[in-house]
């Protein structure tokens, strides 16, 4: 992806290692400071899972690939840092799926610093396909709405939701993005906006409230993000994304998903088993280190929500656009 760092503007991936050390663009600082972290150990990898230094499933996948790539080379119990990376986040399944690659791969003898980068590679080609596939849906002229952040910084590189917009915009389509602003972490306004900025895709940020109003108004394609599949295509995603595919739907839109195969977890039939991670309520009541809401007051504050098939036009995947009900057939047996 392209970002401005110190006045200039350099591609860069959102986590790689460079000599040993586990690196990551601190996603909660942006778009007010691009910071680069340092990691040694595995505990350090969980904690910036955990507290969303990175985010996106994609991105935490690749963290914890990393993790267990440290915990391998500094002589750690992989299994007790298995468990410990695994408890950082329960609804993105990338994040299991690459902790038991890692785990096997070491155990199979790996190099644990090849197989991580492997799999970091391997993550960003399957981004760079979803781009391919997708950017066939969007035709020139397109309006198009995302929610929260499935850009490059979610994903290592190119993105989920985003590839095929940056696909469509290299190719000479004119776009338009709707970036709905995606409450209470703002990841839409802070990170979509700032990768699409960076890029030069024209866009506008607008209230999560205001979906309704535009959808209605012309919304040509919805593309989201995942952060688990069910085999039945019920979807996990940011809180927020069921609303968004429910007024598609009523209004006639068609709505995507995007997301590497990684992300699917067959072992679940449907999308009520996937868990969703709940998060301090500070996330709600809190702004720049003030309360807003007022004394006494509680808040719930889901981090997902879970999308049915049926509101599904398709998933882009790194093999091309699959129906929610081709699933099982398509992926069964398929190496994920």
């Amino acid at each position: 992806m392209k970002l401005r760092i110190d006045g200039k503007v350099s591609e860069v991936r959102a986590i790689w290692c460079d000599e040993g050390v586990v690196r990551m663009i601190d996603q909660r600082i942006l778009p007010h400071r691009v910071e680069v972290l340092g990691f040694r150990d595995h505990h350090q990898v969980a904690e910036a899972i955990r507290d969303m230094a990175v985010r996106g499933a994609p991105a935490i996948g690749v963290a914890a690939a990393y993790g267990m790539m440290l915990a391998a080379n500094n002589g750690e119990d992989l299994d007790a840092a298995a468990k410990e990376l695994k408890a950082t986040r329960p609804t993105a399944f990338d994040l299991f799926f690459a902790v038991d690659h890692m785990l096997a791969r070491v155990r199979e003898g790996d190099d644990p610093t090849e197989a991580a980068e492997e799999y970091a590679n391997t993550i960003v080609e399957r981004c760079r396909a979803i781009g391919e596939h997708g950017e066939r849906l969007i035709k020139d002229g397109a309006r198009i709405m995302t929610h929260c952040n499935a850009g490059a910084l979610a994903t290592v590189d190119h993105g989920t939701a985003l590839a095929p917009i940056r696909e469509a915009w290299r190719n000479g389509k004119k776009v338009f993005v709707y970036v709905s602003e995606t409450r209470p972490r703002l990841q839409g306004m802070k990170l979509t906006a700032f990768e699409l900025l960076n890029e030069g895709i024209p866009h506008a940020i607008i209230p999560d409230g205001a979906s309704g109003h535009f959808l209605r108004e012309g919304v040509d394609i919805v593309i989201v993000g995942a952060d688990r599949i069910a085999a039945n295509g019920d979807f996990a995603n940011k809180i927020g994304t069921f609303e968004k595919a429910v007024l598609a739907k009523e209004l006639g839109v068609p709505f995507y998903t995007a997301a590497p195969l990684s992300t699917f977890d067959l072992s679940l039939k449907r999308g009520e088993d996937i868990p969703i991670e709940h998060r301090g309520e500070e996330e709600v009541t809190m702004m720049d280190g003030m309360r807003i809401a007022p004394q006494g007051c509680k808040a719930l504050n889901p981090g997902f929500d879970v999308t049915p098939a049926k509101y599904v036009t398709g998933i882009i995947t790194e093999r091309g656009v699959l129906r929610p009900e081709d699933i099982a057939r398509r992926l069964r047996g398929a190496r994920l």
